[in-house]
């Protein structure tokens, strides 16, 4: 039995992006979801090579999109659903939301610091891609535009930036640290 050569996740996709982007785009009805879903599956199939062998990463990338999309499209119906009947638009205002648990504000800022310390490690324009990108919500081409640089670099700066960040977390955890938002922003995790 001849020995054959399995390629790498980096050049499947990169070979089937412009496949996996366009099936994402049909599903959502968007092309920049689509482009954020399929390098979330990217990075999804990348952590999953970190503790197993894939040995079908084509398949493996495309399923993993694929339950991406289906999830956003469940969390968007789930948003949209939300119907308030008999609530006139002056009623609505008058509707306080309701405030997060003191719990749940200790977390978001937690997260919130891990975040800021996973940007700082990036270089500016690498931050200000991935913040245009999933802040703004900007596609790769309009990035690209701002920027003034190539569709292929803004792409190759969002993966090194989302790489970085999963990388910084990842690596926080191993070593049993965690962000908080004090003033020793890295803590060790009491046993």
């Amino acid at each position: 039995m001849a020995d054959t050569v399995k390629p790498s996740l980096d050049t499947v996709f990169m070979g089937h992006r412009g496949t996996l982007v366009r099936l994402l785009s049909r599903m959502v009805g968007s092309a920049a979801t689509a482009e954020d879903l399929a390098h979330e599956a990217y990075l999804k199939v990348r952590a999953a090579e970190r503790d197993r062998p894939v040995d079908h990463p084509l398949p493996f990338l495309f399923q993993t999109a694929r339950n991406l999309a289906f999830d956003h499209l469940r969390r968007e119906r789930r948003l949209a659903g939300v119907v308030v009947q008999d609530v006139t638009a002056e009623g609505m205002e008058e509707i306080a939301a309701p405030l997060p648990s003191p719990e749940t504000q200790a977390g978001d800022r937690q997260r919130l610091a891990r975040m800021n310390a996973a940007l700082a490690t990036l270089s500016e324009r690498q931050r200000r891609i991935l913040l245009l990108n999933r802040m703004e919500g900007l596609s790769h081409a309009q990035i690209a535009e701002r920027l003034d640089v190539s569709v292929s670099t803004v792409q190759k700066d969002l993966k090194s930036a989302l790489l970085a960040c999963l990388e910084i977390f990842a690596r926080l955890d191993r070593e049993g640290l965690r962000v908080s938002a004090g003033p020793n922003v890295l803590q060790r995790d009491k046993p």
